[in-house]
């Protein structure tokens, strides 16, 4: 770690001891310092998403899915430096991300300023959007539509969504009568929008919130119901990234009617050919100055936007400034390394191993392994963990983590294998989004609130960084093994893994009530119980007498 500490000195320009130090640069250092601890638990987390994906799938190349060696160690450099990238990311998003969120938020409500919530909500939302490393993902994987068109669009959904989100924890509107109105026209807008851009949309909404706009958002909510004092108010905390997930499926699906796609078709992921180590270096090496440069352009703006709050509004303490700018350090090493990962190591790989399944005569097994893949994707997502502890807290271990979790990994399961069964098929994805999604918002309207909230939250939360950057190369390379459509039939399977939770986690939430209500049922019972066999032995006794 000591050589870590080091590097990070040297990257923030700080003299290394035995130079002369200002108080800053101290200040600094300390932070650094403090934070190891933090990056050993999150090395930790990062190795629990990232090892069961690379288990499988090494598993897959050693029996029925050979690959090449070049594959497979781009694979394998990938998948390292998506844990080291996950492992900065994550602790950096907590670090600045969530502190900024938070006042931001509080700076907002106490202001009590409409046209201030509605313009700087719209702003946020728009600039976190664009630096949301699943989105760019994406993006990169659909053809016919420029990536900049379709970032910028979901940005503009993400902004606008989110306006209405604290518009709606500030007048108090009811989550699921929300759900009714915008889900009701996203389905109307389906039936005007080109085949080709409906399973893109609803793609949109689960990538969008991942690992960089979820903290931001929900820590946003915190900050804008800690202003509120009644009661609900911690129950509409939840509920601002479910929003926020609305709006890019509707965006694209406008960007589907108004926008004239291009005849591109698709190009699948260069296969990786390297004969060395030194090619295989190389091939890293040549793209990370693009990533740098994205990232760097991502992030910009969030942190221009947050000096201005800080110098006119904020005012925080230098010791928190320190912490953020550091976090920020980590947020920045840790994007650039997983999109490199991701994008040179994992895609292909996952490309390719759809590609050999989809080509075999059993076709079939795309269905048990895909389901196979997504149990333990969403099982092994930090972000679901801690939503699972959550729950577990809210509930006073009524509703354990351990069933969150199982609940959430056969959902998933479930969801996955049905999006094989879309890739082998071609079936439309609405046969599967209708009905879930009516099934999940009428029982919104008798579950309780919170967990409602919870659940959609949780769809954003499902499609971690794994489902964009590996189950979606692999249903794409499956679909065009077996000749199918790749927009219509492997485009959709984030939405799918994004849809379960709203079902799955109301009805964990439809257990708990009914456990809740049952108990003083049965407390009184017991009690009437104790109270007639007290009787019965006096009435015995005087019997006896």
């Amino acid at each position: 770690m000591s050589v870590f500490v080091y590097l990070i000195r040297k990257y923030l320009s700080i003299p290394t001891p035995g130079g002369t130090a200002s108080g800053r640069e101290r200040l600094v250092d300390i932070i650094i310092r403090s934070s190891l601890p933090k990056l050993r638990e999150k090395l930790l987390e990062a190795l629990q998403a990232v090892l069961p994906i690379a288990a499988i799938v090494l598993v897959l190349c050693f029996s029925i899915a050979p690959v090449s060696p070049s594959i497979l160690l781009c694979f394998l450099l990938g998948a390292a430096m998506i844990i080291v990238g996950i492992m900065f990311f994550t602790l950096g998003a907590e670090m600045s991300m969530t502190p900024m969120g938070e006042r931001v938020g509080s700076m907002l409500t106490r202001s009590q300023k409409l046209f201030l919530i509605i313009g700087v909500g719209f702003l946020l939302g728009f600039l976190i959007t664009i630096s949301e490393p699943d989105l760019q993902v994406l993006a990169n994987q659909v053809p016919s539509i420029p990536n900049m068109t379709l970032i910028l669009s979901v940005a503009v959904g993400v902004g606008i969504f989110l306006v209405m989100a604290f518009l709606r924890m500030l007048l108090g509107i009811p989550l699921p009568r929300l759900l009714v109105i915008f889900y009701a026209a996203i389905f109307l807008l389906a039936a005007f929008v080109p085949k080709e851009f409906l399973a893109v949309a609803f793609d949109s909404g689960g990538v969008t919130t991942g690992p960089m706009t979820v903290p931001f958002i929900m820590a946003l909510g915190v900050g804008v119901s800690a202003i509120r004092s009644d009661r609900h108010a911690a129950d509409d905390s939840f509920g601002l990234v479910a929003l926020c997930s609305v709006g890019p499926i509707l965006a694209v699906l406008i960007l589907g009617i108004v926008f004239n796609a291009s005849e591109s078709s698709y190009v699948p992921p260069v296969i990786p050919e390297v004969g060395d180590s030194v090619e295989l270096w190389q091939l890293f090496s040549e793209g990370l100055p693009t990533y740098l440069h994205e990232i760097a352009t991502s992030l910009l703006p969030i942190v221009v936007m947050f000096g201005i709050f800080q110098l006119a509004a904020l005012h925080i303490d230098r010791r928190t400034l320190g912490r953020i700018g550091v976090g920020l350090v980590y947020t920045y090493i840790g994007l650039v390394l997983f999109l490199t990962g991701a994008n040179i190591g994992f895609m292909p790989a996952g490309n390719y191993l759809g590609q050999v399944l989809g080509g075999q005569s059993s076709r079939w097994l795309l269905i048990p392994i895909g389901m196979l893949i997504g149990y333990f994707i969403v099982r092994a997502e930090p972000a679901v963990y801690v939503l699972n502890k959550q729950v577990e807290e809210v509930t006073d271990g009524a509703i354990s983590a351990g069933t969150m979790g199982a609940a959430l990994s056969a959902g998933v399961a479930l969801s996955v294998g049905l999006a094989m069964v879309r890739v082998l098929t071609g079936i439309s994805i609405l046969w599967f989004l209708i009905p879930g999604y009516l099934f999940a918002i009428s029982i919104s309207f008798v579950v309780p609130k919170l967990y409602t909230a919870i659940a959609f939250d949780a769809g954003g939360v499902a499609s971690g960084p794994m489902t964009a950057t590996f189950l979606l190369p692999f249903a794409m390379g499956a679909c065009e093994a077996v000749g199918g459509n790749i927009l219509t039939d492997a485009f959709g399977i984030v939405a799918m893994v994004a849809m379960t939770p709203l079902i799955t986690i109301q009805i964990i939430g439809l257990v708990y009530q009914f456990k809740t209500r049952r108990a003083p049922a049965a407390a009184e019972v017991h009690a009437v119980q104790d109270e007639e066999i007290i009787e019965f032995g006096v009435s015995a006794g005087e019997d006896a007498t």
